[in-house]
């Protein structure tokens, strides 16, 4: 039998946090281990239980959600964070890169979607938002002359995982062949691939190599 996901989900919201937990209980795979609503809590939590992931709400009273995905992500840096926002608002995109956030979804997004993101992101994959995918094409696809010379290059958006399977997908491999070859499951391989697709705002396998290596995203030199 597959052990639930221990969820913990951070929302200041107390209606909107009883839904979701609510209907996030309804799926067997899930679990909500605890519940906080505001950022102070919230790290005291991480540190007395295990979570698989944390579903984190950015406008939270006192330090907020970036600065509370800040601080976990410096005491646990490989705990899965997906953060869960109102509004689009294309500055925040950076900032949760910046604060090392796995993944970002809009709140009215259907429950099939985020239950998928919460899967990707506690898998060690990412998840970002159809309109963040393009917050973050658009950033890579700026001509370096329209870039002012004090502003910072953006971070690839692909993490170190994502990086090897789109190289290894670039050099013709097949998601089983890349499972062998990374010693990972078949099935981990899709989830990672999904995400690429969704940052890199592709359709395909081809799309996101040719957009990976025109941006210089991958490197596929002694790629075998």
């Amino acid at each position: 039998m597959t052990v639930p996901l221990k969820v913990l989900l951070v929302e200041d919201d107390e209606l909107f946090r009883l839904g979701l937990a609510t209907r996030l209980q309804q799926e067997a795979m899930l679990e909500i281990a605890a519940e906080a609503e505001d950022g102070e809590t919230a790290l005291d939590l991480v540190m007395q239980q295990t979570f698989d992931i944390v579903i984190l709400d950015v406008g939270l009273p006192g330090m907020g959600g970036v600065e509370t995905c800040r601080q976990m992500k410096q005491l646990l840096p490989q705990l899965p964070i997906l953060v869960l926002t109102s509004h689009f608002q294309p500055p925040l995109i950076n900032r949760l890169i910046a604060a090392q956030a796995q993944g970002y979804c809009l709140k009215g997004v259907a429950a099939e979607s985020l239950i998928l993101a919460i899967q990707s992101v506690a898998a060690g994959a990412s998840w970002w938002d159809a309109q963040a995918t393009e917050q973050i094409r658009a950033q890579f696809q700026q001509p370096i002359a329209e870039v002012p010379q004090s502003a910072p290059e953006p971070d690839n958006p692909l993490t170190q995982r994502e990086r090897e399977i789109l190289a290894l997908i670039a050099s013709g491999k097949s998601n089983s062949e890349i499972a062998a070859s990374l010693y990972i499951a078949a099935g981990t391989v899709r989830v990672h691939v999904h995400a690429i697709l969704q940052k890199l705002a592709v359709r395909d396998r081809t799309q996101a190599v040719v957009i990976a290596l025109r941006n210089g995203l991958i490197e596929i030199e002694g790629v075998s």
